[in-house]
């Protein structure tokens, strides 16, 4: 049998005769400083100090991790807007990523708004004004054609997980051009702070395939392309050229398709899943974790989720994932498809998506209704309103993925209480300054009534002598353990069923947290490996298990599989290669 190729063409990671992990490491002196996930910075051993010819290079004192944590995050409580906070702490994940990932790990609830939304928003807005040190993989119009070399390029030799963003439908801020590598950046940075995929398997990537902005096109300092977007074949034949060129490189690899515009999000999804093992996170982890949070708010009012009518608001990749996900949940709770159809109502800019509006996109036409579906509703116009719908349809739960801030107004809050004593109500949009209405005021609309997650983060509510905890809605609670249950379950494909596995165990595992529709933050990775046991679980039902040391093993055995490759952020041991350049 030939032999493994090492983790990266700089290092790999090897057991000793006691079964202890080290690194085995070629590079020596200035060079082995500057490669972040072998950097210790003041952390390196004298005997490793000498071994590696970087005496003289850092200070003489020794530092404990925990002695590092502590000076960085002095550091970092003084930075003064969160833009600063992020700078900060992605030129630490630049300089040495253990450091990073330990601080992060340690600081979750506080640092992943800082690291993920909304503040990844305002980065990703002056991406090209920011730029200092290179991450993941980029690959334009002008290079397309060499994409095999330029993979080539990549130090990386066992890629299991790659977030690839067109940038064409970032949060619900649009197109951003090349500033979308800071989506795929930081997606990965909580893959392995919250899933355990090991950073030397991650690459973010992003296709630049042009922009439609005209005035990035303008800008001198834009790092991206000058020139519009492509489309149509040339666009498919972009995408072609990088899935064929991955597939070889990374035959292992995941791929999560991450902000692409809303047509062109179901597109790639399909002609490409099973080709290579991918999922679409706006699409299917945005529709799993509403579905979670969902089922838990049903939960709460001691209902199930088949008591609800569903009013979905916004029809691209969002919401219709959304409205997808609701409609699965529906069925898999025993509805017919047509009786869970009937429960999901979806409004876009026309109003409720109905046969004959004009520009209905294929993804959209399983949710338009027709005009028998709507006869004796009171509506003043040819299509229902939002309001329109909320009253007609007999709402019980409403679901904002617009990305237009406050599109939900009072009355049309205020008519739910007509068909439910606790409202469902999720604005979801990202970033903050996005969401279709505020908190405090959807409390005092439904006096304390409503049950409320929100995209982004808010903090608890005061009223009426009560504290209201505002549930995050937010991705990371799906994405990091699917896509970990899919790298140890090596997937063939990433089915359906494993996506509602993923929401379901979301679901279940809030439960235990009391009078919550989603879990606190702090919970987040040991919330993402129970999603990564059950969806390798569900690979292995599915038939897609391509790893075949799991497929026996029962549940703690699995668990125990799982945990145990967990990627842990602590300093290994370095040991000089043989042939080690110095």
């Amino acid at each position: 049998m030939p032999e493994a190729p090492r983790v990266s063409r700089y290092y790999d990671v090897k057991r000793d005769e006691n079964g202890h992990r080290y690194l085995d490491v070629n590079v020596t002196g200035f060079s082995l400083l500057h490669i972040p996930l072998l950097n210790k910075s003041t952390g390196f051993t004298r005997e490793e100090r000498r071994a590696f010819g970087i005496e003289g290079l850092v200070p003489p004192h020794h530092s404990t991790l925990e002695e590092q944590k502590d000076r960085t995050y002095l550091r970092y409580l003084q930075q003064t807007t969160d833009l600063d906070r992020h700078e900060f702490l992605r030129a630490l994940q630049d300089r040495n990523e253990v450091l990073f990932y330990a601080l992060f790990a340690d600081h979750l609830e506080e640092m992943l708004p800082i690291l993920y939304t909304p503040t990844v928003g305002e980065a990703v807005r002056v991406f090209s004004h920011i730029y200092r040190y290179p991450r993941g993989f980029a690959v334009s119009t002008e290079e397309i054609d060499r994409v095999d070399d330029l993979l080539e390029n990549v130090p990386l030799n066992d890629v299991r997980m790659i977030v690839a963003t067109d940038s064409s439908a970032i949060l619900g801020i649009g197109d951003q051009g090349f500033g979308g590598m800071a989506i795929s950046i930081g997606k990965l940075s909580l893959y392995t702070a919250a899933g355990g995929v090991g950073p030397d398997k991650t690459l973010p990537v992003e296709l630049d395939v042009g922009t439609d902005r005209q005035d990035l096109i303008d800008d001198p300092l834009y790092l991206g392309v000058h020139h519009k977007r492509l489309t149509g074949p040339e666009y498919d034949e972009f995408l072609d050229r990088f899935v064929e060129a991955t597939v070889a490189r990374y035959p292992k690899a995941i791929i999560q398709w991450e902000d692409f515009a809303r047509g062109t999000a179901f597109r790639v999804l399909e002609r490409y899943r099973k080709v290579v093992p991918s999922f679409n996170d706006d699409i299917q982890g945005t529709g799993a974790m509403a579905l979670a949070g969902l089922i838990s708010a049903s939960r709460l009012k001691g209902e199930r989720l088949t008591d609800q009518t569903f009013v979905v608001v916004g029809a691209g990749a969002g919401g219709i994932g959304v409205a997808s996900a609701i409609r699965q949940g529906l069925m898999r709770e025993g509805l017919s498809y047509a009786d869970a159809n009937a429960r999901v109502f979806v409004v876009d800019r026309y109003g409720l998506l109905m046969h004959g509006q004009p520009g209905l996109e294929d993804h959209q036409l399983s949710f338009a209704r027709h005009p028998g579906d709507v006869q004796g509703w009171a509506c003043e116009g040819e299509w229902p309103t939002l309001h329109e719908t909320v009253v007609n349809a007999r709402a019980t739960a409403l679901l904002g993925l617009t990305g237009v801030p406050g599109l939900f107004r009072q009355p049309t809050v205020e008519a739910m209480l007509a068909h439910t004593q606790r409202p469902i109500v999720f604005p979801l949009s990202n970033p903050t300054s996005n969401v279709e209405a505020q908190p405090a005021d959807l409390l005092r609309w439904t006096d304390g009534a409503a049950i409320i997650a929100t995209g982004s983060p808010f903090p608890d509510i005061e009223y009426g002598g009560q504290t209201y905890p505002v549930g995050q809605g937010n991705n990371a609670f799906i994405f990091p353990g699917l896509g970990f249950g899919a790298v140890i379950s090596r997937a063939r494909e990433i089915t359906d069923s494993m996506v509602m596995e993923a929401a379901q165990t979301l679901a279940d595992e809030t439960a235990a947290y009391g009078n919550r529709v989603y879990p606190p933050i702090s919970a987040l990775r040991e919330l993402s490996l129970k999603v990564a046991v059950r969806v390798a679980r569900r690979a292995i039902a599915e038939g897609v298990c391509a790893e075949r040391r799991i497929r026996n093993l029962t549940d703690d055995e699995l668990e125990a599989f799982v945990r145990g490759r967990q990627w842990v952020p602590k300093y290994l041991p370095l040991r000089k290669a043989a042939g080690a350049r110095d």
